[in-house]
């Protein structure tokens, strides 16, 4: 359990949060979201230790083992693969390191004391394990067997980088905290650690991530950085989106109700104050507007851009054809004789594992790159619009600023149409001065986006387009996109994003290309493939099950439950269920309660430390109630499924 109490951070006159007061308990997952430079990576600093508070407490039991995910992979170059993932669990490790080397060196001088004490360390952390379980990690995050023998050094940068996650989760943590996670994780990489959270790893999870589906598929609760303050919300994103907005609505409305009852008294007054048959009663409203206290409701530090796409004027129907492309880079081949034809209209989405050759067929398609073998043939009318995943048309360390940068895409048009644009995508003020080399990840990527939209292309090429962008912008761009009457196609990993705009799917995979009409959910459904999607699983196992049972019911197996005694069953357990459900609702509601009243800056100034204690036990007793109870609802909810 680590728990957070009175918690606040300042950077001089700027308040990131304050009065925090969450226990984050074991078992749970929760997912750190805010918008960028809100202070959630500030938050996860802190409660790894790296930052201290400006004021209140973190306090973590003294043998708690923190996971934490680092980004130094350079040190580790020369270093067999497999073995920096075995480092996570560095005492056992060490220990298995010094007891090869007593062996090696047996022949001269043979310590059989410090080979017993190592020998009782790598049994009691069950290190004999440590291999196979590091090399299954390794497999799950991409990284074949074939290659965990080699040096770190003959990795890309975002395998190194999948080579410390596996170093983390391979160290058996009580509580992992990690910040951004499935960055440089393919939809493969990403499903899988999805398992890996909710089905090994049974410690406490504090996780920041701009992924939709993998919040929805891995949190308990989300803990969310705004308004100056971090509030816990129980249940995954989608739910906390509607209880966010529905927390909000109700404090708006309560101000509105109040300032609504201060009008009608000062009304009141300002009609009757000079009577003196009702000068009395005046004086008492005035005492009573006195009373009635006002909360401020601080401003939301999320940002939404607008994104508006439009094309010129439409392509002709046929948009691009491609036929028998192949590219090879030394040995590895990446594309084999692929072939396809979009047509207008078209929202392909092009999926896949990493290094399988989705953005070299972008890239071959926009003439950045020369395949092979294979013809590229754009159609008649089409006007291209290209999102590069490391936003290369804007150059690094240039000077010129972000105004004139967009400038000379509409040279024709006035710089009050310019500032406006940008406006939009969030540079407002002395941001369109900045230097275009100096931009972030997220800003660089706005304002190519931002170029997108003045250009007006009939036909948008976009590579990982959500890489460097928060939630509120990946969901802008995703409204914007919708809204687009051209032709889309798009690589990302991004689930949420390919289920929201895709009609169509292009899957690359070593077995080689899988062109499916229809949308994502349509493609997992029809695939039954169960490493890309937790809801195409659930569903894939509920027909698996129910084939079995009318499998066994037809072949003579053991005989089926009657239809009348299946349909009482049902009931009672669907009875049980919503009993369980709505203890669960109870149960959290009084927690969101408890958390309120620690959030609020005042309490614990006017509380008494007893009354404090009370309310802290109590929220720890309900937590481990609605564990207790979700446990049981998991175990009905099976039983339903099979009986259904």
């Amino acid at each position: 359990m680590i728990a957070v109490s009175d918690l606040g951070k300042s950077f001089g006159p700027q308040t990131l949060f304050e009065g925090v007061s969450i226990q984050f308990n074991p078992g749970n997952r929760y997912g750190l979201v805010g918008a960028n430079g809100s202070g959630k990576s500030t938050f996860l600093r802190m409660l790894i230790g790296d930052e201290l508070p400006s004021e209140g407490t973190i306090n973590l039991p003294k043998r708690l083992k923190l996971g934490v995910l680092q980004q130094d992979h350079y040190r580790y170059e020369q270093m067999p693969i497999l073995e920096v993932a075995m480092m996570g669990n560095h005492d056992v490790w060490e220990a298995m390191v010094e007891k090869d080397r007593l062996l090696a060196d047996a022949d001269k001088e043979f310590d059989a004391d410090r080979y017993a004490e190592l020998e009782d360390l790598i049994l009691r952390h069950d290190g004999y394990t440590l291999e196979a379980r590091a090399g299954e990690i390794l497999e799950g995050l991409g990284i074949p067997t074939e290659v965990h023998r080699n040096p770190m050094s003959t990795l890309s940068g975002g395998f190194k980088l999948r080579v410390l996650l596996a170093q983390v989760l391979a160290s058996e943590p009580d509580a992992l905290l990690l910040d951004e996670p499935t960055n440089h994780l393919d939809i493969l990489s990403i499903r899988w650690l999805e398992r890996f959270m909710t089905e090994s790893f049974k410690g406490l999870a504090v996780v920041i991530s701009h992924d939709h589906r993998f919040l929805d598929n891995i949190c308990t609760h989300i803990v969310d950085v705004d308004y100056e303050t971090i509030l816990l919300y129980p249940g995954n994103y989608t739910a906390f989106i509607t209880a966010k907005g529905t927390n909000r609505d109700r404090k708006e409305a309560e101000i509105e109700k109040r300032e609504a009852e201060i009008a009608k008294h000062k009304e009141f007054i300002d009609r009757f104050k000079a009577k003196a048959t009702k000068a009395r009663q005046a004086q008492s409203k005035v005492k009573m507007m006195e009373k009635i206290v006002i909360e401020r409701l601080p401003q939301t530090s999320r940002r939404y851009p607008t994104f508006k796409f439009k094309q010129g004027r439409p392509s002709g129907r046929q948009v691009l054809e491609v036929e028998g492309i192949s590219k090879s880079y030394g040995d590895k081949q990446v594309l084999n004789g692929v072939s396809l034809q979009v047509q207008r209209g078209d929202r392909l989405a092009i999926i896949g594992p990493n290094g399988i050759g989705k953005s070299t067929l972008l890239k071959i398609a926009m003439g950045e790159v020369e395949a092979d073998t294979g013809t590229i043939n754009w159609g008649y009318e089409t006007h291209r619009g290209y999102f590069s995943q490391d936003h290369s048309e804007v150059e690094k360390g240039s000077k010129q600023s972000v105004e004139a940068w967009l400038w000379q895409y509409v040279p024709t048009e006035v710089i009050g149409f310019v500032r406006g644009n940008l406006g939009m995508v969030l540079f407002s003020g002395d941001d369109v001065k900045k230097g275009v080399g100096s931009l972030s990840g997220g800003e660089s990527a706005r304002l190519v986006f931002c170029k997108l939209s003045v250009t007006k292309p009939n036909v948008l090429i976009l590579d990982e387009p959500t890489n460097h962008l928060d939630l509120e912008a990946i969901e802008a761009l995703v409204e914007g996109l919708k809204a687009y009457d051209g032709t889309l196609i798009f690589v990302s990993h991004d689930r949420w994003f390919v289920s929201q705009l895709a009609n169509r799917i292009l899957e690359i995979s070593p077995r080689g290309i899988n062109d499916f009409p229809g949308t994502y959910e349509e493609y997992l459904e029809r695939l039954g493939d169960d490493h890309l999607d937790a809801d195409a699983v659930l569903r894939m196992r509920r027909e698996q099950k129910k084939k079995a049972a009318a499998a066994a019911k037809g072949t003579g197996g053991a005989p089926a439950v009657d239809d009348k005694q299946r349909q009482k069953q049902l009931k009672d357990l669907t009875k049980k269920r919503d009993e369980i459900t709505a203890a669960v609702e109870k149960a959290e509601s009084r927690i969101n309660a408890i958390n309120e009243l620690f959030c609020d800056p005042t309490f614990f100034d006017r509380t008494a430390a007893g009354e404090v204690k009370k309310l802290e036990n109590e929220q720890k007793t309900l937590s481990g109630r609605v564990e207790e109870l979700m446990a049981e609802w998991e175990a009905i909810e099976g039983q339903i499924s099979e009986l259904g």
